[in-house]
């Protein structure tokens, strides 16, 4: 027998296996998808119950934050989150979370997701709008006993608002 006919023959005894897929993985559950399913809207939809002012959030700062991000949000290993506030239109343009962020919100929503970097998604919601609301104060965007919820942290005017623009999804 030629080596075609071999390889044609291999090829149709294994076509039922490739029909029934590569079986990998294993049924992802509505509760599986529901723990992952936590994203945040910049207008606030699908921000959780809970509260905090940034007199909470300075202690816990300290604690989760500082070792990366500065004792002041500024000067630390990672990116700074405090300061440059007017400065994006200028050569010497400071991203931080109070000058490039454009919505509140996402500031909490990736806080919660992502930090703190050793123990991402370890805080809880009353201690991620305590450590959201800290760093809104140390850039002058709120006052330090201001407390953010679910309702107060949409309302926040984030000085770079209208630096964004929302690209139409019927485009693609």
């Amino acid at each position: 027998m030629s080596s075609s006919k071999a390889v044609v023959i291999l090829c149709l005894l294994a076509l039922p296996a490739w029909a029934a897929g590569p079986n990998l993985g294993v049924p992802v559950s509505p509760n599986d998808i529901k723990a992952w399913d936590i994203d945040i809207a910049p207008n606030g939809d699908g921000l959780p119950p809970g509260r905090g002012n940034a007199i909470q959030g300075a202690d816990l700062y300290a604690q989760a934050c500082r070792s990366c991000h500065g004792k002041t949000g500024q000067a630390g290993a990672a990116d700074e989150l405090v300061g440059g506030v007017g400065s994006l239109a200028t050569p010497d343009a400071e991203r931080t979370a109070g000058s490039f962020w454009p919505y509140a919100p996402k500031l909490f929503d990736y806080i919660r997701r992502a930090m703190p970097w050793d123990h991402p998604g370890s805080l809880s919601n009353d201690q991620v709008y305590a450590v959201t609301a800290w760093i809104l104060a140390q850039n002058g965007i709120i006052a330090p006993d201001t407390v953010m919820d679910s309702d107060r942290l949409p309302k926040v005017r984030m000085p770079n608002r209208g630096g964004f623009f929302v690209e139409p999804r019927d485009r693609y």
